[in-house]
């Protein structure tokens, strides 16, 4: 007992430290601005000739960007450019003014994976107010309200449940809109979503900084008295990423990941849930030796900061909830096992699978997932590069796979490209079949997947796969997903292709960037399977099967009714069970099925067909070989 007791108190102490840590870091957004600007004109020519190079070379959606949204990027670079030939250091423009534009080029494709990052001090910040607010309905409209508070901070008749009004003195939901389309998504669903999460939250790695120093709130207090409020902005670290997104790597180059969600996931953590950052001791979807539960509901899980799982009561019935928060992990096999243990242990008649807000990660962990919901064999999503001449030498360099990142199957198309006049390479798949099949199903009641217009990217496909797979009905908050259909890489890694293995390219055309800058780009776009097939995801995202209005209570209470709206498409879908068991006696096999909802099993034995089974009217069935 007594070393128990030493063991929680150094926990205790080792949380507390860390809260204090963080608390230490916050600084005004004044203050923060006063260490930035450090750019020379030089190293401001360099970045949009970069920029330049990696959206004219590389980025695979150039020509469906240009034609849907009626931009030219490549266009607003080389006038930038040009117009910097006429700049010195002392009539360049404000370091701020030359970020905002590249920032502005870069969000007018729309395209959350192709960004302009920027350098010191701003990677690694993020911008914040001490709150949260999300939007609901009822019967007299929408209605945007406080849902978090960071722990400690108070304000007259303020707290979840307060309801917002107008912003800066502008009412709430033109704000919202106005802000959305400085930080546009595929859709109009999408710019909605990211213009209501960045009104109090900016990663200003790939944001621009706040223009104003503080912000005016009116609301309407928890007595529903008029109130107003002015918050000072803020800046802090946040926590770091799981992947060096700029090395070698399988889980750098094998990346479907939205950084802006990314990035807001681990702030919101940071700010809102300590609990999980310290079990994650500081890391991002960290893997704990033991099981932990986060709240008292959950299930315990080693990955805390990507699944929460719980048993759910609904109008309509228990089921099982799983939220995955994220597929930004190292290792897909642990996440997709992690999957399937959790699972097991939620009720099998029903499971409530909901990725909202989920910014996607790792492609393998999304694709390698499905085959445990599905007896039919996954086909994963096909990619596609741009044929450029820059794309071809990467392919070309890595055909072989000398070093971890197989290009292989892309080389040969994109070498003919110039002989064809094709405009993409041959579509060839990121995820290995075998690996998306290696397991099959292992959850076989009826499941619901709920989306909203933050899913994006790995999620996208894992959304993509879920419907081209007929595995379930799929339940949106929005009409639509964000969109977002492709493998993206940053400079870094690009860079780093052309020069490993030794040795370097010596005519690589990428430099390295100044004070810590990156941009990122999509490299490779997905394709829909099924019904679909050759569909991009991109733009296009994956539509709901029905769609549900977040209320006051879904905000307040733990999303009772669209549990309950999840419950009730789970209730109407068929309820299927498969339980196996066997025993080997000398060389006979004997194979005990308890099933229900079933019409038939069909026994493999080493990939080998061995028995079908009609099971029509029965609940169980037993086979036996030698």
């Amino acid at each position: 007992m007594a070393q128990t007791r030493k063991t929680a108190t150094k926990k205790a102490r080792k949380s507390t430290t860390t809260r204090k840590a963080a608390a230490a870091a916050v600084v005004p957004l004044p203050q923060f601005l006063q260490t930035a600007g450090s750019l020379t004109l030089g190293q401001r020519k360099l970045l949009v000739d970069q920029a330049l190079l990696l959206l004219e070379q590389n980025y695979v959606h150039l020509q469906l960007k240009m034609a849907m949204h009626a931009v030219n990027p490549l266009q607003r670079l080389r006038v930038m450019r040009a117009r910097m030939e006429r700049q010195n250091a002392e009539t360049m423009e404000a370091e701020w003014i030359f970020h905002r534009r590249m920032s502005s080029i870069f969000h007018s494709v729309r395209d959350l994976h192709t960004n302009y990052l920027l350098p010191a001090p701003f990677a690694g910040k993020i911008a914040f107010l001490p709150f949260m607010i999300e939007k609901c309905f009822d019967s007299t409209g929408e209605h945007y309200l406080v849902t978090r508070t960071v722990t400690g901070y108070t304000a007259p008749q303020f707290g979840p449940g307060a309801e917002v009004t107008h912003w800066n003195g502008t009412p709430i939901a033109r704000a919202v809109a106005l802000n959305g389309a400085q930080f546009a998504g595929s859709n109009e669903a999408a710019n909605l979503a990211r213009g209501l999460e960045s009104l109090t939250l900016r990663p200003l790695v790939i944001q621009s900084p706040p223009d104003e120093d503080w912000v005016t709130l009116s609301y309407l207090g928890l007595d529903g008295s008029a109130q107003e409020l002015r918050e000072q902005w803020k800046v802090t670290t946040n926590l770091p990423p799981m992947t060096d997104l700029d090395a070698l790597t399988p889980a750098a180059a094998l990346m479907g990941l939205d950084l802006d969600s990314d990035e807001k996931s681990r702030a919101k953590k940071a700010l809102y849930v300590r609990e999980v950052v310290d079990l994650e001791q500081g890391q991002s979807s960290a893997q704990l030796a033991q099981p932990q539960a986060v709240g008292g509901a959950d299930l315990p899980t080693t990955m805390p900061g990507v699944f929460r799982a719980r048993e759910v009561t609904t109008a309509h019935g228990t089921f099982g909830h799983l939220r995955m928060f994220t597929f930004s992990v190292t290792d897909p096999v642990a996440f997709r096992d992690e999957f399937v243990r959790l699972a097991a242990a939620l009720p099998q008649n029903g499971l409530i699978i909901d990725v909202r807000d989920n910014g996607g990660g790792h492609i393998y962990a999304s694709e390698f997932t499905l085959q445990t919901l599905t007896p039919r064999r996954i086909a994963p999503e096909p990619v596609q590069f741009i044929s450029t001449p820059l794309n071809l030498r990467i392919c070309r360099r890595h055909k072989d796979n000398p070093a971890g990142i197989d290009l292989g199957p892309w080389f040969e198309s994109l070498d003919l490209a110039t002989e064809t006049g094709a405009a993409y390479s041959a579509a060839k798949p990121i995820t290995p079949e075998d690996g998306a099949n290696a397991i099959g199903q292992t959850y076989y009641g009826p499941v619901v997947l709920i989306t909203d217009a933050r899913v994006y990217s790995a999620t996208d496909i894992f959304a993509a796969g879920f419907a081209d797979h007929q595995i379930g009905k799929i339940l949106g908050v929005d009409d639509n997903t964000g969109a977002g259909g492709a493998n993206v890489w940053t400079h870094g890694l690009l860079a780093t292709l052309l020069n490993e293995p030794q040795p370097p390219d010596p005519t690589s055309p990428y430099e390295a960037l100044p004070n810590g800058a990156n941009m990122r780009v999509s490299i490779r776009r997905t394709l829909r399977v099924g019904e679909l097939s050759g569909t991009p995801v991109e733009d296009l995202g994956v539509r709901p099967d029905s769609t549900h209005q977040l209320t006051r209570r879904d905000l307040l209470e733990g999303n009772v009714d669209l549990l309950d709206a999840a419950g009730a498409l789970l209730a109407a879908m068929p309820n299927r069970r498969l339980d196996v068991s066997t025993s080997l006696t000398g060389t006979k096999l004997t194979a005990v099925l308890d099933t229900a909802g079933l019409d038939r099993v069909d026994l493999y034995l080493d990939d080998r067909p061995i028995s079908s089974e009609d099971l029509t009217g029965r609940r169980s069935a037993s086979t036996s070989s030698t």
